[in-house]
């Protein structure tokens, strides 16, 4: 296949555009792959869609080879199965929301478990149907508050989800796990570095949960890494809890003046200057902050809570928001302290806080804060604070909270070591659903015995549209895109440099030859200076240059591997056998050592 420039829908830029912040973005809009349409949407253009729908065929290939099968839902979706999960409520605002003519509601589809488990109760009822796997790859819709990164991070955008359904635990583990090793298939042809971390299931529900990462500094998700192989979504660290402590010889809990001390770096400041400690001074990790929040329901309900952990540590919204999902954290205002006299600002206590206290508002401890651990914290009165309150023995709380920052060289849930951290990109997220779903919208089948059971579902997606973007964030240096080749618009980027008849006749013979070879050739024919094409070849991203310029009077053509910047002469005579070697990654030997053999 022959594609040329001359004809080729296509503006290049040379200027960064001014609200692309990151490589992926500008590259992607600089080499007329996307144009923005709306925040958070974009246009394809033809060379994009090219690389979307060669990304989609390797999801299709490794998906249709473990033996799922391929189906399409409307993107416009009726608003009952959705209730029924509770979900028309649970997505807040991030559902499209709209009604028809008829007053009905609908919704743009964000993710179509619902639709999936109808599909199924309707059409089985046994047993002997099961196990079985249906996939899609379709636009999904989420009204995001803040889109950002290009189609990283969209409102619309391509995803490939795909859901299993088994009579039993036993299948549904041997399912997950059937996705699981097509995942890694599927990122290991992609050709970017990832990893699999524990994640959280969020709104989705559901057990086990295991995200796809690919590793990239600009990505909203942190993970951590252990030395003994531990890795996770920063969301789903678990806290190593320390052991009670007895604290039979801390002294009874007293309060003191400490003006002016309304932060944690202005009381320790107070504690040691006033209160000095025989054995080492005193540090944030001696007091105990509480933080006040708001959490917003589904259901529009504001509830008031209080965290309490360790004054060195902030909390961490993405982690608290994964703990009390579906809910959404808010700030605590200026109106919810009026609402709530019993809070002092900058001296709260566990005293005002729990339910069944003077400020009503449920309270939350980091695990932290274990039986026995003795604390400074806020007296509840402004100007004071009290020493050697002790967890269990002065105070209880409501409950646990995984919501502390996580920081590197913290203990490894595991125990295998201190851990790092990284960041990237969510690429693919599996679940097991366990039985959610079919539960709310009744999937059931006869077993093998007659009875009816409910079926056990997973949820397995991949950010299609997104996996544009993260390979481009991957790969690319300061002159533009490097496309691996399963990905990349076209195999070869023929340049014709220069505007002599050989030179342009050389150029179109090599171009059908690699055509009748099965290569894409993108021929760049315009009367365009070489310089022009060249950083066009380089913006543009495919994996082989081959430059048809002076060269030809001599009998060579030139072969540039766009990833390794390595260049070569090849005889002209042998540059189309040139050319196919070296897009199939093997030695391409130079003009010299062909006369030579």
């Amino acid at each position: 296949m022959i594609t040329r420039m001359s004809r080729l829908f296509l503006r290049t830029l040379r200027e960064v555009p001014a609200d692309a912040d990151v490589a992926s973005h500008q590259l992607l809009v600089r080499a007329g792959y996307v144009r923005r349409a709306a925040p958070g949407i974009y246009s394809w253009l033809p060379l994009g869609y090219l690389v979307l729908r060669r990304i989609e065929t390797i999801v299709r290939e490794e998906m249709d080879a473990m033996g799922s099968q391929e189906v399409h839902f409307p993107a416009l979706l009726p608003r009952e199965p959705y209730e029924a999960s509770g979900r028309w409520t649970e997505y807040g605002e991030n559902l499209f929301r709209l009604k028809d003519r008829k007053n009905a509601d609908y919704l743009l589809g964000p993710t179509h478990e619902e639709m999936f488990t109808l599909l199924v109760k309707d059409v089985v009822s046994s047993y002997k149907g099961l196990p079985l796997a249906l996939y899609q790859i379709q636009t999904k819709y989420r009204d995001e508050a803040r889109p950002r990164a290009g189609i990283l991070r969209g409102r619309e955008f391509v995803m490939k989800d795909s859901y299993s359904f088994d009579v039993d635990d036993d299948g549904l583990r041997r399912s997950y796990q059937a996705h699981r090793d097509a995942y890694i298939r599927i990122f290991d042809r992609l050709g970017f570095r990832y990893v699999i971390v524990a994640a959280q299931s969020g709104a989705m529900g559901g057990s086990a949960s295991e995200e796809f990462l690919a590793d990239s500094p600009i990505g909203e998700d942190t993970y951590v890494r252990s030395p003994g192989g531990y890795a996770a979504n920063v969301e789903a660290v678990t806290t190593p809890v320390p052991p009670a402590v007895d604290a039979s010889g801390t002294p009874a809990a007293h309060v003191e003046d400490t003006p002016d001390t309304p932060t944690i770096d202005t009381l320790v400041a107070v504690a040691n200057d006033r209160f000095p400690r025989a054995d080492r001074p005193w540090t944030g990790a001696d007091t105990l902050k509480n933080v006040l929040v708001v959490l917003r329901h589904p259901d529009g309900r504001r509830e008031p809570v209080a965290v309490g952990l360790p004054g060195d540590r902030e909390v961490d919204t993405k982690r608290l928001e994964a703990a009390v999902s579906p809910a959404e954290v808010e700030a605590f205002t200026e109106d919810d302290f009026a609402r709530n006299p019993a809070l002092v600002k900058g001296y709260i206590g566990p005293g005002s806080l729990g339910l069944g206290r003077a400020s009503g508002i449920r309270y939350l401890l980091d695990p932290r804060v274990v039986p026995g651990t003795a604390w400074i914290t806020g007296a509840d009165a402004p100007g004071r604070h009290v020493f050697d309150l002790v967890a269990g023995r002065d105070f209880t709380a409501d409950g646990t909270v995984e919501a502390a920052e996580v920081r590197e060289g913290d203990p490894a849930p595991d125990g295998s070591g201190p851990l790092s951290l990284a960041r990237g990109i969510e690429m693919g997220h599996i679940f097991q659903l366990g039985r959610k779903y079919a539960e709310a919208l009744d999937l059931k089948v006869l077993d093998a015995e007659g009875k009816l059971v409910t079926v056990t579902m997973g949820s397995y997606g991949i950010g299609v549209s997104r996996a544009v973007a993260a390979i481009a964030e991957y790969s690319h240096d300061d002159r533009g895109l490097i496309w691996p080749r399963e990905v990349a618009p076209f195999d070869v980027h023929l340049v014709v440099a220069g505007k002599a008849p050989e030179i342009a006749a050389a150029a179109e013979d090599l171009a059908a030859a690699l055509g009748v070879a099965g290569l894409r050739v993108l021929l760049d024919d315009r009367p365009a200076s070489p310089g022009v094409k060249f950083a066009d070849a380089e913006l543009l991203g495919m994996p082989t240059i081959v430059v048809v310029g002076r060269g030809v009077a001599d009998g060579v053509v030139e072969i540039r591997d766009r990833a390794t910047g390595e260049r070569v002469d090849v005889s002209l005579a042998e540059a189309a056998s040139s050319v196919v070697a070296a897009t199939r990654g093997l030695p391409v030997p130079a003009a010299q050592d062909a006369a030579e053999v």
